[in-house]
């Protein structure tokens, strides 16, 4: 999953929902649309998130007395480009 099959979805969700006019029967192409249109719109979210989530990282170091020191690091370095 990611950024090019949510945009896949988007594009394609789009076309049937704004672009065509033929119908199946028992179909309705225009909701299949917005359907696909909203799944990938979804894709494209979730997948920021987890690419977000991604560059964060934490150390929990347990000290002989027991005591816990956590060391949280974050990389501010952006995403590849896709």
């Amino acid at each position: 999953m990611g950024y090019g099959l949510g945009v896949f979805l988007l594009a394609l969700g789009l076309i049937l929902a704004l672009a065509v006019t033929d119908s199946l029967s028992g179909v309705d192409l225009t909701m299949v649309g917005w359907i696909l249109t909203l799944a990938g719109a979804l894709v494209i979210v979730l997948t920021a998130v987890q690419a977000n989530r991604a560059r964060r990282s934490a150390a929990v170091t347990t000290h002989a007395d027991g005591s816990r020191t956590v060391t949280e690091r974050r990389d501010d370095v952006p995403p590849p480009a896709v």
